[in-house]
């Protein structure tokens, strides 16, 4: 772990057990977000202090490489310039109007231009409402009630939406979510992954994340895809892309690009705000014509179309033309050699699935191919003990085994060798 320098905050008011134990005062858990209470590796979390790059540097001064990234919106790096560039001179001319602006329609604009069938959108506030916003517009378009997901994959903490969920849910150890009613989730079906579900005239919507990242990372099996696309043409029930994760980040064109697959809606969040809140929902004009104010499904949201957050995104979605995409394969297939390398080297069975940029880790001698199957490599209990041999070698994975790992543009050759270095005897402790 390297030592602070002059360019590093270094010791703050308070380090990082201190600093959680204020947080556990007056913040649920010493958190606003589950998984980064480290409950499913045991410690104290670290508090960032500064990101820069690929780097983060902690309360207490200690560098580490980022491979959370924000779970996906870094994939630039931290403090990229010409997103910090865009948000400064945005901000100096006002954080927030409640009118139209500019800057939101040429990031609708762009967004429709990269991805095949998309044709309006709606910009919202986070992946979570742009999901529960796609179930609205849905069953507002088709007039049913019945919405059909799968387990282990993650659509955000909306009610109808937290069965079976995976990520922040299962790294919690939970199924489901205390205070949900019994009635939220009456017209929610959840099948297994990978396998295409029997889908009838009642059903509105089947929603999927194209590549399940927040089950660890579980590619979908050849014909999945192409089985729920031809299910839900011969129904008329709506294909929903949750492209949260993967849109923008697997290609120009996110799934629909890199799978040829095209959904009926699609929905948006990280890359897209380019580390600011945003997220975003969208169709065919057909579609979208049912929301308000052209339709009667209604959805509002104050700070949607925010002038911070669309620079941030407009100056993301400029830097990621082809080249960047083949630089982010090149690093992700270089780290994801050497991990498997490093465990292999020292006996431990694992595998490192890899779709695009998109990195997982599963301990155990075969890939997952639904939750059931990522939830067994997990009770391994080894991701726990793996995760802090590498955070004291100043190496940061996601504080919990069903996240993706996620890399950026601004991963070096250097930040990949001292990764596979720092593997290397982790994985030896592991032995």
């Amino acid at each position: 772990m390297a030592e602070p320098t002059e360019d590093t905050p270094g010791d703050t008011l308070a380090g990082n057990a201190a600093l959680f134990e204020r947080a556990c005062a007056v913040l649920p858990g010493g958190v606003n977000s589950p998984v980064r209470a480290f409950g499913s590796v045991g410690g104290t979390p670290y508090f960032v202090a500064r990101g820069h790059g690929a780097h983060v540097w902690d309360a207490e001064g200690n560098r580490y490489i980022d491979y959370v990234q924000s779970y996906g919106p870094g994939i630039l790096g931290h403090a990229p310039p010409p997103v910090i560039a865009a948000v400064a001179a945005a901000a100096a001319a006002g954080t927030s109007y409640g009118a139209p602006t500019e800057r939101e329609v040429r990031l609708a604009e762009e967004m429709c231009a990269r991805i095949p069938g998309l044709e309006m959108l709606r910009l919202v506030s986070s992946g979570t409402e742009a999901a529960m916003s796609a179930v609205r517009l849905a069953r507002g378009a088709t007039g049913r009630n019945k919405i059909i997901k799968f387990a282990g994959c993650y659509h955000g903490h909306s009610d109808s939406l937290l069965a079976a969920g995976g990520s922040g849910v299962a790294n919690q150890g939970l199924s489901g979510c205390d205070g949900v009613t019994p009635g939220a989730v009456a017209d929610t079906v959840v099948a297994p992954y990978n396998v295409v579900p029997d889908i009838d005239d009642a059903t509105a919507a089947v929603l999927v994340e194209p590549v399940a990242a927040n089950m660890g990372l579980v590619a979908p099996t050849p014909g999945f895809l192409e089985g729920l696309r031809a299910a839900c043409d011969g129904t008329g029930a709506l294909l929903v892309f949750d492209e949260v994760i993967t849109g923008f980040r697997l290609a120009r064109g996110g799934a629909t690009e890199f799978y040829g697959i095209r959904p009926d809606l699609w929905c948006f969040g990280k890359v897209i705000g380019g580390g600011l809140p945003v997220g975003a929902f969208g169709g065919s004009r057909e579609t979208m014509g049912h929301l308000a104010p052209l339709g009667g499904v209604y959805q509002a949201g104050t700070l949607s179309g925010n002038p911070l957050a669309t620079a941030a995104g407009l100056a993301t979605l400029e830097a990621l033309g082809p080249d960047a995409y083949d630089r982010l394969e090149t690093v992700a297939v270089r780290l994801a050699a050497g991990l498997e390398d490093a465990f292999s080297a020292a006996g431990v069975a694992a595998v490192v699935p890899r779709v695009g940029s998109l990195l997982g880790l599963f301990f155990g001698a075969e890939t997952p191919r639904n939750f059931d199957e990522a939830s067994a490599s997990v009770a391994s209990g080894l991701y726990a003990p793996f995760f802090q041999a590498m955070l004291r070698r100043g190496v940061a994975l996601a504080p919990g085994p069903y996240e993706a790992i996620f890399v950026s543009l601004a991963h070096s050759d250097a930040d990949i060798d001292e990764t596979i270095e720092a593997a290397t005897e982790a994985a030896a402790e592991l032995a």
